[in-house]
């Protein structure tokens, strides 16, 4: 249901392993990993308007309230952008939230741990359903330059939602890179970035969603994942 099977073969999965070895930092792009009829069911739930929330970080502190955010100097501000709001329990079947659990599932840590060679889990990770979520940026959001890195986090995983995007919409996901070669990925719908965020050149950012974009949001699943 969730996987295209083409692209988790040992031959995919041992190119995937070889990509990494070769990039800095320490990435690989996959193209339509997932099944797209169920990525397009979970847009249109990530479409209501309802179900987000926003969400500010600074260098020093995640999550702060907006009283706090405004004594921030904005230099020192790394995101500003909205949260998908898991429905309330009780509340009936829902195909993103059956997503999110998936990431978080054997299968896909399973298939997560055999490409960076590491023994992915979420044993010692006190709430790890916040480590696997929704996000969507507008025109007057950011996420700027910060490192991933947390202690004995191993991969992080970006997948885009995006339909239709196009040179000039913005929202590049770029990585410092090494020697002065940073690295940008464009936001294509159904593609997804695997990176180790203790690699050199693995400091990243987003570029500026802009007016000419199509739709009214970048949509993004970011998720974390740790080994013991």
């Amino acid at each position: 249901m969730w996987l295209n099977k083409e692209l988790v073969t040992d031959s995919a999965l041992h190119s995937y392993r070889k990509t990494l070895s070769n990039s800095g930092p320490r990435h690989v792009v996959i193209d339509n990993l997932f099944d797209n009829a169920t990525l397009d069911a979970i847009v249109n739930v990530l479409q209501q308007d309802s179900g987000w929330q926003t969400q500010k970080h600074t260098y020093s502190a995640l999550y702060v309230d907006n009283a706090k955010w405004q004594k921030t100097r904005k230099k020192n501000r790394f995101v500003q952008r909205d949260t998908w709001l898991r429905p309330a329990p009780g509340a009936g079947s829902n195909i993103a939230l059956e997503f999110l659990a998936f990431l978080r599932g054997e299968e896909f840590m399973s298939l997560l741990s055999r490409i960076f060679k590491v023994q992915l889990t979420d044993i010692n990770v006190a709430k790890p359903d916040i480590n696997s979520n929704y996000f969507r940026l507008g025109a007057t959001d950011f996420v700027n330059q910060h490192a991933d890195d947390s202690p004995g986090r191993e991969v992080c995983m970006l997948l885009y939602l995006n339909k239709d995007w196009h040179q000039g919409s913005g929202g590049e996901l770029v990585f410092t890179g090494v020697d002065d070669k940073p690295v940008n990925i464009a936001p294509l719908y159904n593609r997804c970035v695997l990176f180790d965020p203790s690699s050199p050149g693995s400091e990243h950012l987003v570029k500026p969603v802009t007016n000419e974009n199509t739709q009214r949001y970048r949509y993004n699943v970011t998720s974390w994942y740790w080994s013991e």
